[in-house]
């Protein structure tokens, strides 16, 4: 609990700088301002969220909760149940297997392959709330509220700051900014979420591998990008694959054991994926249409049963 509260104090101070500095008239200061509020935001609601969701937070079952609601709900804006279970119950548990953890959630085949990759992100501050609320139908009255007054009280909060701290004059403005600094890493976060699954061999329910081979076969790490490491965290960017093996560890761990891991995989003749960024980016592009919008074919595991 004590480093988790110490990066907590960290990264409160940090956003509290640049809150302040919206004020400055300074265009430089200005753009610094939003900037580092963005990849704040980011870092509370991509890497906070996710090690929250897989209690890799805290051994404290009770403090694992609070930190989830924070995180998920507040500073998110979605609905902690529906994160947990679409994450932790689907995702990780049936990676890969097609028409469970497949990732189909991130498919949208009505639109095309620019507008997905360039347009498509921008809609995502936007959209997660309106997800949350239309999934709020699916749990009981008492959950609903909950919900409902935390992802409330983390909007206003944000806007209250920017009206109050930062100065901002209008309503429409603060809104505006709001949008900027929630937008601002939009894009690399969808593109990782499709980036580190999509493309890889895909497994049927009924003839899924064991789960070493479904984990190296079906998961890939990007390279480091010191940006996004600290955005989204080890665990989602250079370190997937160990995170997927290990979920409960935490970033600073996924990345010990990562030699481990690739050494480990390599012994045993198992793939261990690793690309770049712009590589994967570029194969998306190239090839939107198989990826995003054909049905994936299932892989034919000959020789791993």
């Amino acid at each position: 609990m004590c480093h988790v509260g110490d990066v907590w104090k960290q990264q409160l101070s940090a956003t509290k700088k640049r809150f302040l500095c919206l004020r400055s008239e300074n265009a430089l200061v200005f753009s610094s301002g939003i900037t580092v509020l963005g990849v704040c935001h980011y870092t509370l609601t991509v890497k906070g969220s996710h090690l929250a969701t897989h209690g890799a937070l805290t051994e404290s079952k009770r403090w694992s909760k609070i930190w989830l609601l924070f995180f998920v709900e507040v500073c998110t804006a979605f609905t902690a149940e529906h994160a947990t279970h679409g994450h932790v119950k689907m995702h990780h548990a049936y990676t890969n297997v097609v028409g469970l953890g497949d990732s189909s959630t991130w498919r949208l085949p009505c639109l095309n392959r620019y507008v997905y990759m360039f347009l498509a992100p921008l809609l995502l501050p936007v959209a997660t709330p309106l997800v949350a609320v239309e999934r709020l139908r699916k749990v009981e009255l008492g959950t609903a509220l909950r919900t409902l007054a935390l992802v409330s009280l983390g909007l206003y909060s944000h806007y209250w700051l920017l009206l109050n701290v930062s100065g901002f004059k209008s309503p429409s403005s603060a809104l505006g900014c709001m949008f900027v600094t929630r937008s601002l890493l939009a894009h690399p976060y969808l593109h990782v979420n499709i980036f580190q699954h999509i493309g890889l061999p895909m497994f049927s329910r009924d003839n899924k591998p064991r789960r070493i081979h479904m984990m190296s076969l079906g998961v890939l790490n990007l390279a480091r990008l010191p940006v996004l490491d600290w955005a989204f965290g080890h665990s989602i960017i250079s370190c997937h694959v160990e995170h997927h093996l290990f979920p409960r560890l935490s970033d600073n761990m996924c990345l010990k054991v990562k030699p481990v891991v690739s050494q480990f995989l390599r012994e045993k003749q198992l793939p261990y994926n690793e690309d770049s960024y712009l590589a994967r980016f570029r194969l998306f592009l190239q090839r939107y249409e198989e990826f995003m919008v054909q049905a994936p074919p299932i892989t034919e595991l000959v020789g791993l049963q």
